[in-house]
Formats: C-alpha cells, structure tokens, sequence
C-alpha cells in the first residue's frame, strides 16, 4: 500500500500518466453517476405511473362471459366475505362524444356508485374544482385536459351523446342527455385527464340503455397478491365470471417500462466500461514507466504476488475513487432533479417532460438501495478485473533482463 501510494503521487516525469489516472477518475464518476440518476428516474417512472394508475383504476376488475352483471349485489357480497378486500363497486364503462359551446371530443364514459366508489377509486382527493358530493344523475366530472380542449367550466351544460341508444325501424338511434359539469378532476396523467368523464350509474343506465352493469371494481390490501386474490375470488364466484388485475390491465406499459430500464442500464454500462478501458491503459503505462522500480524491488527479495498487489491497489484506488464520486455526485443530482430540471428548462427554454406526450406531468425520481449497489458492485468488479493483467505483466517482470538493459 505504502508503494501503490508513492505511484499515485505525481512527479515531473509521470504528469502524462497523472493526467490519463485523472480522466480514467472522471470516466468512472461520470458512468456511476449517470446510471444512478437515470436509473432512479425510471424507477421514480414506474412507481409514479403505477401509483396513478392504481388511483385511477381498480386493484381487480370481475365481470362475466355474458358481457356485464345484471346482479351486482350478489356478486358484491360474495366479494366482500374475503378478508383481503378492502372495497368493491359496480361500474359502467362506455364510449361516447361530448359536446359544448366551444367543441366536442371522444371520450370514455365511466359511470360509478357514488357510495361505493370512494373506498375504491381515488377520487374525492384528484378533484381540483367542485366538489365530488356534487355528483348526482344530472352532473358529470370532467378532466382538468378535457374541461381546456372543449372549454367548459364548473357549472357549465355539456351535451353526452353514447352509441348505445334507442332501436327504431331505421336502426339504432344514439341517445343524448344534457349533463351539468359538477367538478374538474385531474389523475396527474394526460390520457385520463383528457378522455375521461364521470357519471352516476343511474345515469349512464339511462344513457347507455344497460340493465345491469359492466363489472366489480375491487381494491385489496396487498396489490401484489392481486392475481392470487383474483383466482379465490373466481372460485367462489364460479365459471361464469372472469377477472383482471391491475397487472393484467397495463400489462404492456409495465412490460415496457422493465425493458427500457433493463437496455438503459446495459447501454450505460459502456460509459463505465469506456473508463475502464482507460485505466488499463493508464497501468499499462505505469508499468512500463516503473519497469525499473519493479526490477530493483524483486531484486531486493519482493514477491511476484507482492509487486502484482502494489499495481492491484493502485488500480483499486482509482476505480474506489471514481465510483464514490460518482455515487455522491448521483444521489445529489437524484435527490435534487426537479430544481437541475426546472433550470435547464428556463435556461434552454424547451419543456424537457411534454404532458401531451408522457403518461405523467413532472419527473420523479426514487432512488432503490440494491439499485445503488448493484451499479456500485459492477463499476467495483470492472475496475478489479480491469487492474488483472497490468498487475500480473509487472509481477512476471524478469528483473536480471530488465537491469541488464536499463
């Protein structure tokens, strides 16, 4: 260690080597780094987006073959007789266009029991204007999005037209109702907030022209023993019911999401790999450089294992030192994003997070632990490795040809 110390140091004929020791540092701080920020902000993604979701929609969802549910009493209260559930509710789910002074717009239809929906869905704490106890067979909520793109406000009259509608001799006839706008609501997440309308189950019934419903919203205490709570639910039921999870229903963002932070992680690799490459090259040097030193050390009595631990350390140090600088200066910038994010905006004058493209409105970060040291763990066992064959070129230096010739 006291040798490996002396060959950090500079001097006057090594500043070359110094200089590429330094950058090999920088390389490592900079890969570590930018792993643990970009990892933190796909992780922050994925709980951000799951979190909405899961206020939004349901832990599971039961319906049957037959289409809907002409008695969702009888299935609520087979539902509620498993411990794990902690709420259930019957929904309507349409499509339909609304309609006001300003435009009209597509949208999704979501009639809700207004007793029962609460203890399932979050919805009393996303309402931005009004009020949720508004709500009743003549009102609608409408998302924040929705309410700008076809101007409307707290209320105003909208005009909701459903596909589903009367049978005549010249076919089907839409049926359209006029609703007045109870409250603004806003998920945080551009798609539902732009789409999505709420409505009393009586009045998307009338709407719809349905007898009974379109399924069971449950929510459960533990989201992950979802599937396993949705098969026992299904055998109390019977075989004429089927069931989604909320893993079922966003199976493709979430399959999505695992793969991009798995390429990411392999594309930055390479950063540290890069580094790393520089820092064999640096020891390569430094062996050359002390070609005569080793000489005269194994001369003096010094063991193979012991010259090939001097560089060993050596190159330890270096990769020691770039991976906690670039653990400090990554959890720095994690824990501090929105600021560096907000700056970079004002200063470069571009939205970096445009909710009309994303799934959500700002960039959360969360940093895991075993994410942290997994990235720590590789760039420690890439240095290592990287320090192998400078270290074992010096050990097997053959000092009676070395002080023969220098």
């Amino acid at each position: 260690m006291f040798v490996a110390g002396r060959y950090l140091k500079a001097k006057k004929s090594q500043r070359f080597i110094n200089f590429t020791t330094l950058l090999s540092i920088l390389g490592i701080t900079i890969g570590v780094m930018t792993l643990i920020v970009v990892i933190a902000v796909m992780t922050g993604f994925e709980e951000d987006i799951k979190t909405k979701i899961l206020g939004t929609q349901s832990h599971i969802v039961i319906s049957g073959y037959s289409g809907g549910l002409e008695n969702p009493d009888k299935v609520i209260s087979i539902i509620k007789k498993d411990p794990e559930v902690l709420g259930a509710s019957p929904f309507i789910l349409t499509q339909g266009l609304i309609t006001a002074s300003s435009g009209s717009r597509g949208i999704v239809i979501r009639g809700i029991d207004t007793m029962m929906a609460p203890s399932v869905i979050r919805i009393r704490g996303i309402m931005k204007r009004g009020s949720f106890s508004d709500l009743d067979d003549s009102s609608v909520l409408v998302g924040t999005e929705l309410a700008r793109s076809i101007g409307v406000d707290v209320g105003d009259s909208v005009s909701i037209v459903s596909p589903g509608g009367v049978i005549t001799p010249l076919g089907i006839i839409p049926t359209s109702s006029t609703f007045r706008v109870a409250g603004l609501f806003s998920t945080g997440m551009y798609e539902f907030d732009s789409n999505m309308v709420y409505i009393t189950i009586g009045a998307a019934k009338r709407l719809t022209g349905q007898k009974g419903v379109s399924g069971i919203e449950i929510k459960v205490k533990d989201i992950y023993s979802a599937s396993t709570i949705a098969r026992r639910l299904l055998r109390m039921l019977g075989p004429a019911y089927w069931a989604k999870t909320w893993k079922d229903m966003n199976r493709s963002l979430f399959s999505a999401l695992r793969m991009e932070k798995t390429v990411m992680v392999i594309i930055l690799l390479f950063i540290i790999l890069v580094a790393v490459f520089s820092m064999v090259s640096t020891l390569i040097m430094l062996v050359m450089e002390k070609r005569r030193d080793i000489a005269i050390l194994k001369a003096m009595g010094a063991k193979s294992t012991q010259v090939m631990k001097i560089f060993l350390i050596h190159g330890l140090a270096i990769g020691i030192t770039g991976t906690c600088l670039g653990l400090v200066l990554g959890l720095m910038v994690s824990y501090n994003l929105t600021p560096v994010v907000s700056f970079i905006e004002s200063v470069l004058h571009v939205d970096i997070m445009p909710k009309d493209v994303y799934y959500i409105t700002g960039l959360p970060t969360k940093v895991e632990f075993w994410d942290v040291f997994f990235i720590t763990s590789i760039s420690m066992l890439l240095s290592l490795v990287a320090t192998l064959y400078p270290a074992r070129q010096a050990s097997n230096q053959d000092p009676v040809e070395v002080l023969r010739y220098e």
